[in-house]
């Protein structure tokens, strides 16, 4: 959520669309599928007023990149190890809504100004900032309308992942069609879509519903994890090369995370095992969740298929989990309605 919130959108996603989506199940679902991950442990507190809505993690060595959720300038806050703010970098770029960032090879931070509660934006973007103080910006657009989206992957290669964040749990995953260019507009196509389940995981500031928002994102620094977050829980896939589809066309280990009124921001620490996340408000607590298992990498493939609505293999989905997600489906509907009458009335 952003600086312009002037409204929410009532329905992310038609509720036919959730039983087409690949469930995430994770690895262990219907027996023991806890993540291989230990206790969480406090890193430090950020009560830096600069950053009073954190909305993005990336790990950079031994500091942390971080980035609020708003403002009128692309910035970034290089934290030490204690939290405190060093170094900002900054664009002179007035952005839209931010709300996820990541760190490439070459140096470069990218912003997702991706934010759109009101799902109307015509084109959303990704700011670069460069290690030489210059910066490129590029506008993206969906093949579908618009979208609300938190959740920004940069694969190994260098491309960029758009996570959608939608109201019933059914994720779309979204990829440019052409290199990114500054100046220029660039369309995207769906690659896969993904359907989250209610987990009974609390925390959020929107109940059971914030189970099944996608609020950031990130890929571990030796390119070999993923991690999507939502309000409450986190899942990590294993990734072989930069096949992000593929990594997530399989099962994640998830693990709950510890309870925020906002967490939004997620990344791998600087040993690309442990995760790190936080959330909105001050202090905002930074979490470490140690690995304490053994993620295998994901088996070699080919390069993905797109696996857009109308053109994606089928996949076999058993009637239990069918039935499940349907009943999961109509649950969150009741939820937004009834939510939704009650603004009405007010």
């Amino acid at each position: 959520m952003g600086r312009r919130r002037a409204g929410r959108a009532v329905l992310g996603a038609p509720l036919g669309l959730v039983l087409a989506v690949l469930p995430v199940v994770p690895a262990g679902a219907g027996g023991d599928d806890a993540a291989p991950y230990g206790q969480p442990t406090t890193r430090c507190e950020i009560t830096d007023p600069r950053l009073p809505e954190l909305s993005g993690l990336a790990s950079a060595g031994d500091t942390m990149l971080a980035m609020d959720d708003g403002g009128d300038r692309a910035e970034v806050y290089v934290l030490d190890g204690s939290c405190a703010v060093g170094e900002v970098r900054s664009a002179d770029v007035d952005p839209y809504d931010p709300e996820d960032l990541a760190l490439a090879s070459d140096g470069t931070i990218w912003l997702a100004d991706t934010g759109d509660n009101n799902q109307d934006r015509e084109t959303v973007a990704l700011i670069g900032l460069r290690p030489d103080g210059s910066h490129t910006l590029t506008r993206l657009t969906y093949p579908d309308g618009a979208h609300d989206a938190e959740a920004l992957l940069l694969a190994p290669d260098g491309t960029p992942y758009v996570v959608t964040k939608e109201v019933l749990g059914a994720s779309a995953v979204y990829r440019p069609d052409a290199p990114l260019a500054d100046g220029a507009t660039v369309p995207m196509s769906e690659v896969l879509r993904l359907g989250f389940t209610l987990t009974g995981t609390p925390g959020g500031p929107v109940g059971r519903a914030g189970q099944l928002l996608v609020t950031g994102g990130a890929v571990s620094p030796d390119g070999q994890r993923i991690a999507l977050r939502t309000y409450t829980d986190a899942y990590v896939w294993p990734l072989a090369g930069s096949d992000v589809v593929g990594a997530l066309g399989g099962a994640p280990a998830r693990v709950a995370l510890p309870e925020s009124p906002q967490g939004e921001a997620i990344t791998f620490a600087a040993n690309s095992r442990d995760l790190l996340v936080s959330g909105e408000g001050l202090p905002a607590t930074v979490t470490l969740l140690p690995a304490s298992g053994a993620l295998e990498p994901a088996a070699v493939t080919g390069p993905a298929e797109d696996a857009s609505a109308e053109g994606a293999p089928a996949r076999s989905v058993s009637p239990l989990t069918a039935g499940l997600v349907a009943a999961l489906a109509a649950t969150a509907l009741v939820w937004v309605v009834g939510r939704f009458r009650r603004r009405q009335q007010n």
